[in-house]
């Protein structure tokens, strides 16, 4: 079997398990001293990472990157849409946002596009001796298969071999790799080298027949089964995860995230379901918020959108009885803009222009810009509840926060948060009000840092906390995930693919 430097990973429906298959792939290289980077032409997802050159890509490609123990870049995602409506998204092209467009203007789009890809690649190939590359969606989308750059059109222009994966345990399998092989151009399904059949439980004796079958009625090998893995973590590329630490033994911390309609890098909260003293629950917007100690508002790609939806559905009286009665609350970027006074667009940054009143917690106002703000930053925490604890995040974000001359309704500053030492200047972020209930900050990950998601979690009222150290999850899963592939893959593939 002949693998050539470029291997690309498809799936027959979204969520087959393309993610996690690239970042195995590519920690099975790295464990054998291959030099190898990760690749998606086109990402659509509103979970993103910053970049070592400063620029944005998608939250798999960071964990993928990982992977392959090698700092992201925006040549490892050169396309990124952030999804700001239903029918529009904002453009990223290598790490920086160009525009936001409608479906349609994307579609016509694609060509230049597709320039951009192929030139990270050709930039990849330069410096790398493997590359593995993740397709998105399903190759089989009729209506987005002209133009394509996310599956076999990218594979197509490269000329590299495709895996096909599917997931069994959502059932229909043999449909799915049929179907998917049958729609697909005589050239594209000679380049697909074979099958991958992804989170089977059971015996396999069971499926040997059905196998069989495939093998005959399609001509391709089927190189591996992989089983179901439980108490697997990783990264969530876009799709909310809400799988939790099963642990009932002890203190537990009711934490509350609303479910923006555009929520945004909500695995700022990865750890927190991770954490065996954390009941972490996601509620969607039209619920009642239930009980808790702490309620964060996340990230948003729409943020005046995302607050109507909050402002419509009564959250602003609820977050004011929690507060009434004790409970804490934290704003984090898009959410720490909906604690002051009035969020403006005027030039229609993420929807159409205007202003939106907010919740006036703090007394601010943030008007959003087209130059977005994308720092990997460092520091300490500044208020003496946390004093000198150390932090590492990220800021992502297109808004600028200032205070205003006047306060309303007794609304008092606080005091400042962080001091951002990781910048060629050092500045201050954040606040926590007077009475220590309310915090906002515009960094993202802050309970990653074992340190600082300690203290924040002190501060949210968990009296003894264990330290959850996030990458270290990351890398053992990822181990995890190598180990799974070479036991499960057909060895002749694997002795391939490190040859």
């Amino acid at each position: 079997m002949n693998i050539d430097k470029t291997l690309m990973v498809q799936g027959t429906t979204s969520d087959a398990g393309k993610s996690v298959m690239v970042a195995g792939l590519c920690r099975l290289l790295a464990n054998a001293n291959k030099k190898v980077a990760p690749f998606k032409p086109q990402n659509m997802a509103l979970n993103s990472a910053v970049t070592v050159d400063g620029g944005e890509i998608g939250r798999s490609q960071a964990l993928q990157a990982q992977a392959c123990r090698v700092p992201p870049h925006t040549d490892f995602n050169p396309v990124l849409l952030k999804p700001s409506s239903d029918t529009g998204a904002q453009v990223i092209i290598h790490g920086k946002a160009i525009d936001a467009m409608q479906a349609q203007q994307f579609h016509d789009y694609k060509k230049v596009a597709m320039d951009a890809v192929l030139e990270s690649h050709g930039r990849l190939e330069q410096q790398y001796d493997y590359i593995i590359v993740e397709g998105a969606g399903s190759p089989a989308e009729i209506n987005l298969r002209e133009n394509d750059i996310a599956n076999m059109g990218f594979a197509e222009a490269v000329d590299c071999p495709v895996i096909l994966i599917a997931d069994i345990d959502r059932g229909g399998v043999f449909a799915h790799l049929v179907g998917t092989l049958d729609l697909l151009s005589e050239s594209e399904q000679n380049r697909v080298i074979g099958f991958v059949i992804n989170r089977f439980r059971g015996d396999i004796a069971l499926l040997e027949s059905g196998l069989d079958w495939l093998e005959e009625r399609t001509g391709k090998p089927v190189l591996g089964v992989l089983p179901y893995l439980t108490n697997f973590y990783l990264d969530a590329e876009d799709a909310i995860c809400t799988q939790q630490f099963d642990d009932t033994v002890g203190q537990k911390l009711k934490v509350v995230v609303p479910v923006l309609p555009r929520i945004s890098n909500h695995t700022d909260f990865d750890v927190l379901r991770l954490h065996p003293q954390v009941d972490l629950q996601f509620v969607s917007v039209e619920q009642s918020c239930p009980p808790a100690d702490l309620i964060i508002l996340p990230g948003s790609k729409n943020v005046r959108a995302d607050l109507t939806a909050l402002l419509q559905n009564d959250w602003a009286q609820q977050i004011a009885k929690h507060l009434r009665y004790g409970g804490k609350l934290l704003g984090i970027c898009g959410g720490f803009q909906m604690l002051g006074n009035a969020i403006h667009d005027p030039d229609g940054i993420e929807d159409i222009a205007g202003s939106t009143g907010a919740l006036s917690v703090f007394p601010m106002a943030t008007t959003l810009e087209s130059v977005k703000q994308l720092h990997n930053v460092s520091g300490t925490f500044t208020h003496p509840e946390f004093a000198g604890v150390e932090f590492e995040g990220y800021e992502i974000h297109c808004g600028s926060t200032e205070w205003l001359a006047i306060a309303e309704h007794g609304q008092e500053r606080g005091q400042e948060l962080l001091t951002i030492a990781g910048l060629s200047t050092p500045r201050q972020d954040g606040f926590c009000s007077a009475d220590n209930q309310i915090i906002g900050t515009y960094v993202h990950g802050l309970f990653n840092h074992p340190e600082a998601g300690h203290a924040l979690l002190r501060w949210a009222g968990l009296e003894s906390t264990q330290r959850v150290d996030i990458s270290e999850i990351r890398e053992q899963q990822l181990d995890r995930m190598a180990d799974t592939l070479t036991q499960h893959l057909k060895p002749e593939f694997v002795t391939a693919l490190l040859k």
